[in-house]
């Protein structure tokens, strides 16, 4: 009878408080922050989500393929930097505001290509150095126009990922389900700054969504500046008529696309030393994508955003899937395309261009 209320006895004894040399920064921060009642969503891992579908090989054959520019090549031989046109919703600016002293290999876009099958649609995204450092997370994405009008439909949007196998994490699915994206000129810069949302409808979140296979992303088991996406053809409608460009950046953020339509000029600035006025790159810095690569119909040339040089479609009667197309290399306006045995190929400027060309679309 006694022990027991000794301990009853103990256990009610309340506690010295806590000095303040017993206590920690952190504990200190603790304490004072309250705590939200609200239940946290805390993201799935990859292993507690059931995988049935899961890319193996790509084909053989890409449908698509579109150089773009190296902007190391300044650096090297100070060469006029080529493919940045910003009323054309073009950015060659792996680059930092302002100054443009600072160059980010992990952001600067060499080369890309298409692939098909029944199940998938594969984009590949040479990046120039993916193993140089860097303080800011960088960011990859394919965007996909299914109505051929300049409006991109879809964004595929992943974190730079880490391992050669193919992987969930990182990777969202982004979609333009009000259609405002593009504004009044699709592709090309409008007149007043947009008040759009961009892709404003997430469908898939790294495994979560209607379909947890929906879209993935490796590194190349065969390149390690090589980024591979695989998205299913199911969640972006089966199309089998396309148009496809990469984007890579530190600040890829899908609500504020078309990017060319929430900045004047003035703002955005230029890459090219040629345009005086706008030179050098301002509020839009840290980015690069490429030109548009048309998949499964012969383009007339006036498509937005369409690579310069189009891809033949087969005239054989064979399925566009098939990879059987013709594909040939492309460079923006502007520009022409060098190659080197050991270094690839890549888009160099033909001339500075004082003013942006003009296209007249129907």
């Amino acid at each position: 009878v006694i022990l027991p209320a000794i301990i009853l006895t103990a256990c009610g004894t309340p506690a010295s408080p806590p000095t303040t040399a017993d206590v920690t920064e952190e504990e200190i921060i603790a304490i004072e922050t309250p705590v939200s009642a609200a239940p946290v969503d805390v993201p799935p891992t990859e292993s507690s989500i059931a995988h049935n579908d899961i890319p193996v090989i790509l084909p053989e054959t890409p449908n698509g393929i579109a150089a773009d520019f190296d902007s190391s090549k300044v650096l090297t031989n100070g060469s006029l930097i080529g493919g940045d046109r910003f009323t054309f919703g073009r950015f060659e600016r792996p680059f930092n505001a302002n100054t443009m002293d600072t160059y980010f290999p992990e952001i600067d876009i060499i080369n890309t290509q298409v692939f098909q099958d029944d199940t998938w649609l594969y984009g590949h995204l040479l990046i120039k150095d993916l193993g140089a450092g860097s303080s800011k997370d960088a960011g990859y994405a394919m965007e996909i126009d299914t109505t051929l009008n300049g409006k991109a439909n879809w964004l595929i949007l992943s974190a730079r990922p880490n391992s050669t196998e193919w992987s969930v994490n990182g990777v969202q699915i982004y979609k333009d389900a009000n259609e405002d994206i593009g504004g009044v000129s699709p592709y090309l810069t409008d007149d007043l700054p947009s008040d759009g949302d961009g892709f404003e409808t997430l469908v898939f979140d790294q495994g979560l969504g209607e379909d947890a296979d929906a879209a993935w992303v490796r590194l190349s088991p065969n390149d390690p500046n090589l980024i591979e996406f695989a998205v299913k053809r199911t969640v972006l409608g089966n199309p089998t008529r396309f148009m496809i460009n990469m984007w890579a950046g530190h600040s890829l953020n899908p609500g504020v696309f078309d990017i060319n339509d929430r900045y004047t000029h003035e703002e955005a600035g230029a890459a090219d030393a040629g345009l005086e006025y706008f030179y050098p790159i301002k509020a839009i810095a840290e980015v690069d994508n490429t030109c548009r690569i048309p998949v499964g119909f012969q383009p007339t040339g006036n498509e937005p955003g369409l690579c310069a040089t189009a891809q033949q479609q087969a005239d054989n009667g064979e399925s566009p899937l098939s990879g059987s197309a013709g594909a040939g290399r492309a460079c923006a306006i502007g520009l022409v395309q060098k190659c080197d045995p050991n270094e690839g190929c890549w888009c160099e400027p033909v001339f500075s261009l004082p003013q942006p060309p003009i296209i007249i679309l129907p």
